[in-house]
């Protein structure tokens, strides 16, 4: 019952609508990690038509009860991406007060998705 009413009042505050802590550089540093975990709040549909490589998928609202199966160490880096952001927010913060330590908002899977392509595109620089 607890869940359900975080879930209703996350829903309908007025900041719902907006994705917060998006921060698309800390995911792919994040994902650099050894066991490091890489996570599509999305629905089934939108994780068959399209997914990130890796990725597991847990669903926004069963991630809670199945953080575990895929991240049982709760200070291992944990990145989040769904359609907008703003699931993978909501899902972040559930995974917070849940006392995981390491959880970045990667945002949006179509953003995230260019980041990540263009970072593993781009040359490291060696002599920095």
């Amino acid at each position: 019952m607890r869940h359900f009413l975080l879930c209703l009042s996350l829903a309908l505050s007025p900041l719902a609508t907006q994705a917060g802590d998006i921060d698309s550089a800390a995911a792919l540093h994040a994902l650099a990690q050894p066991g490091a975990v890489l996570i599509d709040v999305r629905s089934p549909d939108e994780f068959a038509s399209g997914a990130l490589p890796g990725a597991k998928l847990i669903p926004h609202g069963d991630i809670a009860a199945r953080i575990s199966e895929v991240a049982p160490d709760k200070h291992a880096p944990i990145v989040l991406y769904c359609r907008s952001g703003r699931r993978s927010s909501v899902a972040q913060d559930e995974l917070q007060a849940l006392g995981y330590t390491q959880v970045i908002n990667a945002g949006g899977y179509e953003t995230f998705k260019l980041a990540r392509d263009n970072h593993t595109e781009s040359p490291t620089c060696t002599h920095c």
